[in-house]
């Protein structure tokens, strides 16, 4: 294959990535991983100021791979959810780019100390 059509497949894959961001629904939010601690939790700070200990479900334990600073979509518990909650999704770096450009990620400027 060519440099071109590889370059060309490239820029089509990314752009399939970006129109189909997945954006918060009901009371899902934005977080950020602060720590990770272990046996698939960690502690994420969310976009509506709280800090809660997430926790990655089984059916994505295997697939989802998640480190410090890492962009996720983030499911408050229904009983603790000021506390606890699950993580849904973790965003690519092509898609915190078109969320901040839309203008989804304008709190993570406030909150990130890094």
């Amino acid at each position: 294959m060519g440099s071109k059509k590889k370059a060309k497949e490239e820029e089509e894959r990314i752009q399939e990535e970006i129109r189909r961001v997945r954006l918060p629904k009901g009371n899902q939010t934005f977080g950020i991983v602060e720590q990770r601690l272990g046996g698939s939790r960690m502690k994420v700070i969310c976009l509506d100021g709280k800090t809660r200990v997430c926790r990655i479900p089984g059916r994505l334990k295997r697939r989802l791979w998640v480190r410090e600073g890492d962009i996720l979509l983030v499911e408050p518990w229904e009983f603790t959810g000021d506390e606890k909650g699950d993580i849904i999704f973790k965003y690519r770096h092509s898609q915190i780019d078109f969320l901040k450009h839309k203008g989804y990620l304008k709190k993570l400027d406030e909150l990130e100390e890094f």
